[in-house]
């Protein structure tokens, strides 16, 4: 499945990383979460890509985002942690994309939920359960 087919290409990319489930309805809030991260940097390709079980995995998008002329591409990771996945699976990924496309520069960022302010905002949601 392409999922760039109806999207304007930037020159830079976010791809938001994401782990995938076999359950279609898992994605609902990371499709969310690319759709409001779109809106807010309408000059950048905002994708969304997974590990496992779900498509598409991340060396499809970078080669859809490439032929389509993208040149800088960031992945965050939507983990709550720097576990196994994020720690080697991701960097063995990218160090390969490298390789292959060694025209595009790629930044990975660290996992969203070692962010302070990600941090906050879900200790706040959990104080908010309470009432």
């Amino acid at each position: 499945m392409n999922q760039l087919t109806n999207q304007v290409i930037a020159k830079r990319a976010l791809i938001l990383f994401a782990h995938g489930a076999r359950d279609p309805g898992w994605a609902i809030p990371f499709q969310q979460l690319q759709q409001l991260t779109q809106a807010s940097v309408p000059d950048v390709t905002v994708s969304l890509s997974f590990l496992e079980l779900m498509t598409p995995k991340l060396p499809e998008l970078v080669a859809e985002l490439v032929q389509a002329g993208c040149t800088e591409v960031t992945i965050v990771p939507v983990f709550l942690g720097q576990g196994g996945h994020v720690l080697r699976d991701l960097p063995a990924t990218v160090e390969q994309l490298k390789l292959d496309y060694p025209q595009l520069d790629f930044r990975i960022a660290k996992a969203v939920g070692e962010d302070a302010a990600v941090l906050h905002a879900m200790a706040n949601y959990c104080i908010d359960a309470l009432a």
